[in-house]
């Protein structure tokens, strides 16, 4: 029988060495920021999710993004939009930008960065997931929901 001990002992030295050098660099490049396509995602994933819990009819995706746009220091962001129905197709625009505002605890958390007045737009932004959402209304009974990743590594 082979004895091979004496030619894998040296050869489990440098897999574990290189186990801990790959591991040491994604431990240090990960900084708890989401990534821009992770931004991305969740970035769609809750518009369409807060237009679903609102039970919004033809709900059609009016910017499906997917395209970076440059931001300052080499970072970039994207961006989507979607719009739907509400079931009372008289509903005001800003009885609307409520009922999403509301709904909005039901899909994650965001805080309002404006919100001032009901009869415009209201901005909210989840720094952890790198999301920022425009709810809106540009007439009766109808949900915009537009938003924009931070601006984060490619």
């Amino acid at each position: 029988m082979l004895n091979l001990s004496r030619f894998l002992r040296p050869m489990g030295k440098y897999v574990v060495l290189s186990l801990v050098a790959i591991f040491s660099l994604v431990a240090c490049a990960s900084d708890g920021s989401p990534t821009l396509p992770q931004a991305s995602q969740t970035l769609k994933t809750h518009i369409l999710r807060l237009l679903k819990e609102r039970n919004a009819r033809n709900v059609m995706v009016t910017d499906p993004g997917g395209k970076s746009i440059s931001c300052a220091d080499g970072k970039a962001k994207q961006t989507f939009s979607a719009t739907g129905m509400d079931l009372d197709n008289k509903m005001s625009p800003e009885n609307i930008r409520t009922a999403l505002l509301g709904a909005l605890p039901r899909v994650a958390e965001y805080r309002i960065v404006d919100g001032k007045s009901l009869e415009r737009a209201i901005v909210v932004e989840n720094k952890k997931e790198g999301a920022k959402l425009t709810l809106d209304s540009l007439r009766p009974g109808v949900y915009k929901v537009s938003g924009e990743t931070l601006c984060l590594e490619p």
